[in-house]
């Protein structure tokens, strides 16, 4: 059987299904990974939470960065793959999705963002680290742009940070005890574009595998967890979601 042919059977025969994805998800919009050669990392060194925190000029650097859009996580369009996601969620098929990446895809494709759990955060939007208020980028950027002034809470005047979770960052509690509910609920947890070798997220396979969900990994290269999965397909993401579940 072909691999597209048996993902659709494993699709069909699911009652829920739930959708991790990674950055090979998103690379096909043409926003970079973080850790192949050419990636963001090797472009620039990651700035830890806890000098974010304690240092201004590392604040100041981290905003030269989200604002410059060095790193290109935000402004793509989402691609074939992130539709017929939107689709099989918008089908009752998929309850949720849960994604490592940082780009709001997800929800430009249609996606209620309640359905869209995101471990790594948003690099949409800011959030206050003390009272957790939302700020919009396009506000914070006019006056760091023309005062210089490190953004800082309206409402607390507490630290103010682009709402991704960095190294050393804690992970978002709510979000991943929902991503773990979601993933103790699925008969069906399909992998698109993760290299799972981030941990804690990378943990979520295993966690449905154990629990007796059948376990795709559809991934450019081989990874780690190939030897547990039901079915692994080396094979670009776009083109066998899109054939999977096309556009009424």
């Amino acid at each position: 059987m072909l691999g597209s042919d048996a993902l659709a059977k494993l699709i069909g025969a699911a009652r829920r299904a739930v959708i991790f994805t990674g950055a090979g998800m998103s690379t096909e919009s043409g926003i970079p990974d973080f850790r192949s050669p050419g990636g963001v990392w090797s472009r620039m060194k990651p700035i830890y939470f806890q000098d974010f925190v304690a240092d201004a000029d590392m604040r100041r650097e981290a905003w030269n960065r989200a604002f410059s859009g060095v790193a290109g996580w935000v402004g793509a369009e989402p691609n074939q793959g992130h539709y017929a996601v939107a689709r099989l969620v918008a089908r009752g098929k998929v309850s949720s999705v849960i994604t490592q990446n940082v780009d709001n895809l997800h929800q430009a494709s249609g996606i209620p963002a309640t359905q869209v759990l995101e471990l790594h955060g948003n690099a949409g939007y800011a959030t206050c680290l003390d009272c957790g208020l939302r700020h919009e980028l396009d506000v914070l950027k006019q006056s760091f742009l023309g005062r210089g002034e490190i953004p800082v809470c309206r409402d607390c005047g507490g630290l103010v940070k682009v709402a991704t979770v960095s190294f050393g960052q804690p992970m978002p509690p709510a979000v991943m005890r929902l991503a773990e509910i979601e993933t103790l609920a699925c008969d069906l947890f399909i992998v698109l574009g993760s290299s799972l070798v981030v941990f804690p997220a990378a943990g979520f396979p295993v966690m449905a595998k154990r629990n007796g969900a059948r376990l795709v990994i559809v991934n450019r290269d081989p990874t780690d967890m190939d030897d547990i999965a039901d079915l692994v397909l080396n094979t670009e993401i776009g083109p066998i979601m899109a054939g999977l579940a096309p556009a009424d």
